[in-house]
């Protein structure tokens, strides 16, 4: 069992409607990680450890879409419903939301690329971070990358991830290579 220490803090990366059924970018079964991400909210809240939550926050001409030339659709711009966070998730009070992905010429799938995020952790003397949220094989893949590049210990809630999968395969690419990163995978069950 994992005891949650002082020193430990809780990333939900991109829970927003766009990557929900419905959504532009809608990633399959990603209302599924909502009510599993409100359990782990509650034991950090419970605690009075920090939770963070990242967001795309991109500009109507972000160079990730389409129309400019990249691969997606237009999703999650700033001040939309798309961008907003799923409406059942249970953020709590003094939840430290991150914005990423805020400028047109520069993509950003980790919540600490372009952000204060790293920053802000080391203040709280945060050394542990429990990650979970969308997509698995975006944005929190290169999250958790970022994070064990940063120093940090990355617990990965494999309970309370999904994935795109644009591509056969790249769910299972994604965990293996955080995997060998040195992420360690756990569920709900294995908190103390």
């Amino acid at each position: 069992m994992i005891e949650l220490h002082a020193t430990d803090a809780l990333i939900l990366v991109d829970v927003q409607n766009d990557f929900l059924p419905g959504g532009a970018l809608a990633v399959p079964g990603g209302d599924q990680v909502v009510p599993v991400l409100n359990a782990y909210i509650e034991r950090f809240a419970a605690k009075a450890l920090p939770v963070f939550a990242t967001r795309d926050w991109h500009p109507p001409n972000h160079c990730s879409f389409r129309p400019q030339g990249g691969p997606w659709p237009p999703h999650c711009i700033a001040g939309t419903w798309g961008a907003e966070f799923a409406p059942e998730l249970k953020l709590p009070e003094g939840v430290q939301i991150v914005s990423k992905a805020t400028e047109p010429e520069r993509e950003a799938y980790s919540g600490f690329d372009g952000t204060d995020l790293k920053d802000l952790l080391k203040q709280q003397g945060i050394k542990r971070l429990f990650v979970g949220g969308l997509a698995t094989d975006y944005c929190v893949l290169n999250t958790v990358k970022d994070a064990l590049k940063s120093g940090f210990a990355v617990f990965l809630l494999i309970d309370a991830i999904r994935a795109v999968n644009a591509h056969p395969g790249d769910e299972q690419r994604a965990l293996d290579e955080m995997r060998r990163q040195g992420a360690h995978f756990i569920t709900l069950s294995d908190l103390a």
